[in-house]
């Protein structure tokens, strides 16, 4: 087991304690803080998906310039310490598509939707309750949704810790440490990867993120690309609890399946890094998706480098795919130029950016 891996399994562990306990004192009590956490949709061709979560916990503090340590570590514990609201009946509308869902054990709620007049690049869906819960009559959340238009014809599947957001999850505790400690004002993006992931946007190009960071952190990351200039787009992230039986490495395979599928049209570029599962992951994309993938892009992130897990990859790779490992975001620029993907200005501004650090 890896570390970062270790890591996840500790949070997993803790947020089961704490649930076991919160469950033993809730009985059946209206909630106080009764709260429909609306996450990113995303879909095309016809049909999306929506995903959300319903909590009995207050909205996340407001991340402050120059706040206390203390703060940011309140907040993200808050984030972890959640009173999940199992079987909430809900109802989702996007258009004139309308379905009835309830919330698992967790408080998580999915469902896929075929809808035909979706509007491109974003459209809004609606979740409510579809009958009162617990003394509550009424609620509601308007959710995002992604949406592919017929003229884009390529999409980026990027990862996050240590793909865009430095995170050292090679090293556990500092990888705890920062992430309890930190805020999307303070945690540190790889130089020139907003510069990067802009450009790859282009003219509408939809971006995904998938990682294994837990949903807790869904806020936090939306905020942090916001911040930092990343290009908007679906957080596909996983339950520390309920995903554990497929593992990291299959809840991103998973992801990115689902992706694929829901947009039918698209060509994909996969970024990722070499820290973890990430090439081999892609690797089994490719082999799965003949002429679905246009690049594959791995961030050099290893304590050691010659360990030879992503040679056990690239070693005979029998693919039409560029399969690179890059050591910066102006490696990436300069060999997606060359399939076309960024011209000349667009690499220079990355470049520029790698440089100054930013």
């Amino acid at each position: 087991m890896s570390d970062a891996s270790r890591a996840r399994a500790l949070l997993a562990t803790l947020e089961r304690g704490w649930d076991h306990l919160r469950d033993r004192r809730r009985g059946e009590e209206t909630p106080a803080h009764f709260r429909i956490v609306a996450y990113i949709g995303h879909g095309s061709a016809g049909r999306v998906i929506l995903r959300g979560r319903v909590l009995d916990n207050p909205a996340p503090a407001e991340t402050i310039e120059g706040e206390a340590v203390w703060a940011a570590v309140r907040r993200t514990a808050a984030g972890f310490l959640t009173r999940e609201l199992p079987g909430v009946p809900l109802r989702l509308r996007i258009g004139a598509a309308e379905t009835a869902t309830a919330t698992d054990r967790d408080g998580y709620f999915e469902a896929e939707l075929e809808a035909s007049d979706l509007v491109a690049p974003w459209t809004d869906a609606r979740v409510s309750l579809a009958a009162p819960y617990r003394g509550i009559e009424a609620a509601g959340a308007v959710m995002q949704v992604r949406v592919a238009g017929p003229q884009v014809r390529l999409g980026i599947i990027s990862d996050v810790d240590d793909t865009i957001l430095q995170t050292g999850v090679q090293r556990t505790w500092s990888m705890v440490r920062q992430t309890l400690t930190g805020s999307a004002l303070t945690r540190t993006p790889f130089a020139g990867a907003a510069e990067l992931y802009r450009a790859l946007e282009g003219p509408g190009n939809p971006f995904f993120y998938v990682s294994s960071s837990p949903w807790n952190l869904h806020d936090f990351l939306l905020d942090f690309l916001d911040h930092r200039g990343f290009p908007a787009g679906p957080l596909l992230l996983r339950d520390l609890v309920g995903d554990g039986r497929i593992g990291s490495r299959g809840h991103k395979l998973a992801r990115i399946e689902e992706v694929l599928r829901l947009h039918p049209r698209l060509r994909f570029v996969l970024v990722g890094d070499s820290g973890e599962h990430d090439p081999e992951i892609y690797a089994e994309v490719v082999r799965r998706h003949p002429g679905r993938i246009a690049a594959v892009y791995i961030r050099e992130v290893r304590m050691d480098p010659e360990d030879g897990r992503v040679e056990q990859v690239t070693d005979g790779w029998a693919h039409d795919v560029p399969f690179v490992v890059a050591a910066d975001s102006a490696a990436v620029a300069h060999h997606a130029a060359g399939l076309g993907l960024l011209d000349a200005s667009e690499v220079r501004a990355v470049e520029a950016a790698v440089r100054g650090g930013g």
